[in-house]
């Protein structure tokens, strides 16, 4: 997507278009110094389509007897069952919610909602489709239900996307955000990659991959993802026609491509605020002191810091059967708390243990915990 440079450059195109100093009237636009309109979306929605028919190699009409449901959440993404899918013969007919409407009446449009995918799910499964594809409001994120009605966000999303790429590029690297499971790592392992575990933030794992040799992925459990083959743009829309083209061969079944992949048995995600007055970098120290618990003598027993420590700080726990990470939030005053485990209660009793450790910090707001 467009970074700082870039959007510097438009501002200072549009400071120029302000003082006169460039055309408007399409005057010199062969030059690159005018202005002219272009049909945008038509030319994206036939790049997609391009894609779908070059990847399936089914013919002209690759989705010929597949039928998809598209949940936009009335955001931006109707025109992907109008424009992409239904073209290359795909029966859109139960696809829900395509008409933007920005009070967003029926759910939120968010691929990490519980209630949007609920949604799908019940749509995929009432309508037997072979798949459903939902969009965030601006098409930057995406998840899948398959026929089964099996949610593909999160952590399956990502495993379903390295097992593509790892299948294209073997011994490749894939980046993801810092609260990707141990189940994921197994997993890319198992298939012949590795896996770069970096930090929260879409640009911060995208700039990550970019620096990395053979990193075809780099996406966030949040949906946020980008592929080298694609630019490195962060492409909701792009992401689903990898899925799409997989459904497409396998006649909806996603099953195959995730074969061997372990949800954790538990997993929960804490937020702690700060008070008002709490000092500069306070966070900071929180996560410094965390650190020294979990590698001095004194970490529990079965507790071990993990090797990627990019943000905040990660250990294993349980012998092995979890883990717990706390971080800094990105944009608020708060501790992040993620914790999962493979083991019955294993959520409670780490929880437990980090809020004792947390109790010395007077300035945390632990009441909620």
């Amino acid at each position: 997507g467009l970074g700082k440079d870039d959007i510097s450059a438009i501002l200072a195109l549009a400071e120029k278009v302000d003082k006169g100093d460039v055309p408007v009237d399409g005057a010199g636009a062969s030059s690159g110094a005018g202005q002219s309109k272009v049909d945008f979306m038509a030319t994206y929605a036939a790049q997609l389509r391009e894609r779908i028919v070059a990847e399936c190699n089914l013919g002209a009409a690759p989705l010929e007897g597949l039928k998809i449901v598209v949940d936009a959440g009335n955001g931006a993404g109707g025109f992907f069952a109008r424009d992409v899918l239904a073209p290359l013969g795909a029966d859109v007919s139960a696809s829900q919610f395509l008409e933007p409407d920005g009070m967003f009446p029926n759910h939120v449009p968010n691929p990490e909602d519980k209630e949007a995918m609920a949604s799908i799910q019940r749509a995929v499964v009432a309508s037997k489709a072979d798949l459903g594809v939902i969009f965030d409001t601006d098409v930057d994120r995406s998840a899948v239900v398959d026929a089964s009605g099996t949610l593909f966000n999160k952590n399956r999303l990502i495993a379903a996307m390295a097992a593509i790429v790892l299948r294209d590029s073997p011994g490749a690297t894939v980046v993801t955000d810092s609260v990707t499971s141990d189940g994921l790592a197994r997993f890319i392992a198992a298939r012949g990659g590795k896996h770069l575990r970096f930090k929260r933030g879409y640009k911060n794992v995208i700039e990550k991959g970019k620096e990395v040799d053979n990193c075809p992925l780099m996406i966030e459990t949040s949906g946020h993802g980008a592929l080298s083959e694609n630019h490195y743009l962060d492409d909701g829309a792009y992401m689903a026609v990898k899925m799409i083209v997989e459904a497409a061969r396998q006649k909806g079944d996603l099953g195959a491509l995730v074969r061997g992949f372990e949800e954790p048995l538990e997993s929960a995600e804490f937020r702690v605020k700060y008070s008002e007055d709490a000092p500069a970098n306070y966070g900071a120290g929180v996560v410094g002191g965390f650190e020294a618990f979990c590698s001095g003598g004194d970490a529990p027993k079965g507790w071990a810091s993990s090797p990627d420590n990019f943000e905040g700080w990660r250990a294993s726990v349980l012998e092995g059967k979890g883990w717990v990470l706390i971080r800094k939030s990105l944009h608020d005053p708060l501790l992040v708390i993620n914790i999962e485990s493979d083991e019955p209660n294993g959520v409670a009793e780490t929880k437990k243990i980090v809020v004792d450790f947390l109790a010395k910090y007077e300035k945390l707001d632990l009441s909620h915990l």
